[in-house]
């Protein structure tokens, strides 16, 4: 049965909040906020930037919310609009009010918060359980994806390795420790350096029992039908990812998307060589945008 998530108790909640709350200095440019409804309940927003290119939309990790985009939204919002959401179903300032319980809900959800922008298109960047997520903004709202960048997306083009499923499982039971979250960092996330409030924010986010899904390989027709131009980011070294196995699949089922691999990157890419990926991403962006172009 599909589920509503929600923080654990009003204690959980008000802890998160406190965390979010200081995560937001890390924000390093002027934004404006919003909470955007839909039939799936209030979406909170953030946006920065201005420029004549489509707004790029930002769907954030497991665990995360849309600040996490800190380090790299200098770079995406160049010249065009950032829009960072906070994703419906997971901990964050968007509150949940009906399931997720089809595939399709995302697109429906990610559609009624364009609406309520005003916008009629957009790219998306989405990263590990995000990059799911912005793939199914591919497949069940085509007609309002410009692009889709995906960032280490574990589970959608292959399936995650059985071994590190059991591992996060543990972690989840038993990991909540300081030094749990030290062994975790250094397997799942190894040579990134995340600040003391973001790992404030991971920690107080395991108050929330999240209804956000998970990711599944996709189906050769669902892969063979994504219109939208694709971009797939990996680190070469990631636990949970089969970089080139992903490759060879999108070769063969969707010969014109674009890949990635980072040489020493993990699953943590991202926080390993922001400016490299944000780099890459911004110019895929730019080379299918109409109104902006980027060269190289």
């Amino acid at each position: 049965m599909a589920r509503i998530g929600r923080f654990r108790n009003e204690t959980a909640r008000e802890e998160y909040l406190r965390a979010y709350a200081a995560m937001e200095g890390l924000w390093p440019l002027p934004s404006t906020v919003s909470d955007v409804p839909t039939a799936y309940g209030s979406t909170h927003v953030r946006r920065s930037g201005a420029g004549a290119g489509l707004p790029l939309v930002l769907l954030h990790g497991f665990g995360g919310n849309g600040l996490y985009w800190y380090d790299v939204v200098e770079d995406l919002a160049r010249d065009r609009v950032v829009v960072a959401l906070d994703t419906v179903g997971s901990a964050g300032r968007s509150v949940q009010a009906a399931p997720l319980a089809r595939d399709a809900d995302y697109g429906a959800w990610f559609a009624q918060v364009l609406d309520g922008l005003g916008l009629d298109r957009a790219h998306v960047l989405g990263e590990s359980l995000g990059a799911w997520h912005a793939t199914l903004t591919a497949l069940h709202a085509p007609d309002r994806v410009a692009s889709v960048s995906l960032i280490e997306p574990n589970g959608v083009f292959t399936r995650t390795p059985v071994r590190a499923l059991f591992r996060m499982l543990r972690f989840g039971a038993t990991g909540s420790t300081d030094e749990g979250w030290r062994r975790m960092r250094e397997w799942l996330t190894p040579g990134t350096d995340p600040t003391d409030v973001e790992l404030a924010c991971l920690k107080a986010a395991q108050g929330y029992r999240t209804a956000a899904g998970w990711a599944r390989p996709l189906k050769d027709a669902e892969l063979a039908s994504i219109a939208a131009p694709l971009l797939a980011v990996y680190g070469a070294e990631s636990v949970l990812s089969e970089p080139d196995a992903a490759r060879r699949r999108l070769a063969e089922r969707l010969p014109g998307a674009e890949v990635e691999i980072v040489p020493g990157g993990g699953h943590g890419v991202r926080g390993q060589v922001p400016g490299q990926v944000s780099a890459r991403v911004a110019r895929f962006v730019g080379q299918h945008d109409p109104s902006v172009r980027v060269d190289g």
